[in-house]
This record gives C-alpha cells, sequence and structure tokens, in this order.
C-alpha cells in the first residue's frame, strides 16, 4: 500500500519469536521513514523491544491481568479493562497497516479490533485468515533465521537491504555485566549457557552439561555462567553439583536486559531452542544452538553462529513427542561433538 501513516506489528510472545521478527522494524522504517511504528506484545517479551530507536511505541497487552480478574470472578472490571484497552488501540487517526506476524486466532483478533484498514498476516491460520484482508504464505520459507518474516516483508514490498535482528540491551544491561564480573572475579572472557525452555523435549541431557562446562573451562580457559528463569533454579542446581568446574548461577536473577547484557558481553553461548539463545545469534555472541524436537532454523546468517541438529525418523514432534520421554534427537547432541564446534566458531572469532 502506498504510505501507511501509521503501522501495527503483531508478535505477541514468546522471547525467542519477537527476536526473530525484530527485522521487521528496520524494513518498516526504511520504507516509510516518516510512519509511525507500533508493537502490540505481551508483557513477558516487551524488553526485547523497549529501548529500539526505530520502533515509537510498545503497547503491552496485560493478558495475565486479565486472566487474574477473570480467575477471581472480577468481571466487571475485566471488562472495563477490555474494552478501555480497545478503545486506546482504535484512537484516531487509526491504523492503516497490521501486520500479524504470528498468524494464530489471539494475534488475528488483535489485528481486526486494531481497525486498520489493511490487515496482513503471516500464514494465519486458527480460524485468524477470515479477520485479515491479505494472508501471505509462508510454506516457501527457507531454513534460515527469520525467514518466515523476510517473507512477510518481501510480499509488502518492504525494504530487506538489512534483514538483521536486533536487541537493544541499555545502559541497564551493560552496567549489570560489569556488576556480575566484579562480583564473580572473573575477566573479560566467559561462556553463557541457555539450556532451559517450556518443554522437556527440548532440553539436552542435564550431566552433559556439566561435562561440557569443564572441558570449555580447562581447555578454552573461560569461566561459564549458566542462565534461565526463576523456575529453572533446581535444574540449574542439578547442572551445577554436576561439573567438575564451578558454574556461575544466575537463573532467576536477571531481567531479560540483564541476561541480554551479559549474553552480548560473552565470548561464547550454548543452548537450546530458547529465547535466550536466539538472543545471542542477534547480539552477535559466538553461539552453537542444540535442536531436536524443534528446529526453528538451521541457517544462524552468521559466521560466528551454528546449528547441531540430528533428525530422528519422528522429527520435528514439536509438542507431540512419542518416544516415551526418551528424546533421541537430544540425546544424539555429544559432549565432544559441542566442542569441535565451539572451537570452530572460537577460532573464526
Amino acid at each position: 500500500m502506498d504510505n501507511p501513516e501509521r503501522i501495527l506489528i503483531i508478535r505477541l510472545s514468546a522471547i525467542g519469536d519477537v527476536v526473530m521478527a525484530s527485522p521487521l522494524i528496520g524494513a518498516f522504517r526504511r520504507t516509510y521513514p516518516d510512519s509511525r511504528i507500533s508493537w502490540l506484545v505481551e508483557k513477558g517479551s516487551k524488553d526485547v523491544l523497549s529501548g529500539n530507536p526505530e520502533l515509537d511505541e510498545v503497547i503491552v497487552w496485560p493478558r495475565d491481568e486479565w486472566r487474574r480478574l477473570l480467575k477471581g470472578w472480577r468481571f466487571i472490571k475485566l471488562i472495563k479493562e477490555v474494552f478501555a484497552f480497545i478503545r486506546k488501540l482504535r484512537q484516531k487517526p487509526g491504523y492503516d497497516l497490521a501486520l500479524d506476524a504470528q498468524g494464530l486466532l489471539k494475534s488475528g483478533i488483535w489485528a481486526f479490533l486494531s481497525g486498520a484498514k489493511v490487515r496482513a498476516g503471516i500464514g494465519s491460520k486458527e480460524g485468524s485468515r477470515f479477520l485479515m484482508t491479505r494472508v501471505i504464505d509462508r510454506s516457501g520459507a527457507s531454513d534460515r533465521i527469520s525467514s518466515q518474516y523476510l517473507l512477510g516483508a518481501e510480499a509488502l514490498g518492504l525494504d530487506t537491504s538489512d534483514f538483521s535482528m536486533r536487541f537493544p540491551t541499555g545502559p541497564e544491561g551493560d552496567r549489570f555485566v560489569d556488576s556480575v564480573m566484579s562480583r564473580a572475579g572473573i575477566g573479560d572472557r566467559f561462556a553463557v549457557f541457555c539450556p532451559f525452555t517450556t518443554r522437556p523435549q527440548k532440553h539436552w541431557i542435564e550431566e552433559r552439561w556439566g561435562e561440557l562446562a569443564g572441558l570449555i573451562s580447562n581447555e578454552l580457559g573461560m569461566p561459564v555462567m549458566i542462565l534461565g528463569g526463576p523456575g529453572d533454579k533446581e535444574a540449574a542446581g542439578r547442572i551445577r553439583e554436576s561439573a567438575v568446574k564451578r558454574f556461575i548461577d544466575m537463573a532467576g536473577e536477571t531481567t531479560i536486559k540483564q541476561a541480554a547484557g551479559l549474553i552480548k558481553g560473552s565470548s561464547l553461548l550454548v543452548g537450546v531452542d530458547t529465547g535466550l539463545t536466539h538472543m545471542g545469534i542477534a547480539l552477535g555472541a559466538p553461539t552453537v544452538a542444540l535442536f531436536g524436537a524443534t528446529c526453528p532454523y538451521l541457517d544462524t546468517g552468521s559466521e560466528t553462529a551454528a546449528v547441531i541438529y540430528h533428525p530422528m525418523e519422528c522429527s520435528p514432534c514439536r509438542r507431540n513427542p512419542t518416544c516415551d520421554g526418551k528424546f533421541p534427537c537430544m540425546a544424539s547432541i555429544t559432549v565432544n561433538e559441542v566442542m569441535e564446534t565451539v572451537a570452530d566458531l572460537t577460532v573464526k572469532r
């Protein structure tokens, strides 16, 4: 369309997906430099976007707060808040273009409720296609990171000359790195492990993290830091106990911006299919991604990032594993294989 004055990007969650969709901001900004660009996102992923100089506004959908009101039977307050949020979203002047980059019913509903004249959905499903004025087929997406969003950008005629992921760490992240390094008594070379995600079929064998940490510490001279959320502290403790060398356990101790600062300052990241791993690629950290039940990409688009993936007959099972909890796709990834990949990346840097 010709010069939309107000643009709304919708990718509600999760952290890694918002990171991978972030090149859309620059593509819109280069194509429509004078337009106002907003992004609708859930609270848990908003820090991926905050501080991005090319984005005018981050709109947070208070989904968790609405759920609490619903569970507490506070229906009148919930209805008032829902309608107030919709009014704010539709306030004049309205959106000319809404891009649903998630393609689900919940994101499609918000595109529709935004009142945008043009509503484009990338791979719209779950009935959301009926809420769009245009559906962009993503079946031709390549194995490269962010490829489905690149397809959407190209279909809209955006400038994709630089389709790189962006994650502004800000001063909070930088200050936190200095503080952690000082407290832990480590130098400027350290490795970061990101072993945790929401699904067990995406996890690597816990004991292997401890073995890998010992090799990285002994052979590369890097202390190892483990990152994760508050719910990962118990698992982080088990990994820490299995390690020969001391871990710096930061699980549950950081905000998203602080974790990003540590990743940006690291000399190596090893992680599973989780938002922090994708963040590592966005921030230019040498990254080894371990994939199995899911494989969001094979081509990282970076010489200092690599994927280890051994597909099985059942791959990718995503949310429906059929291996009785054995997860052979992840078990087939050996410590030596990871170390060989790490050695290749650290030589290239």
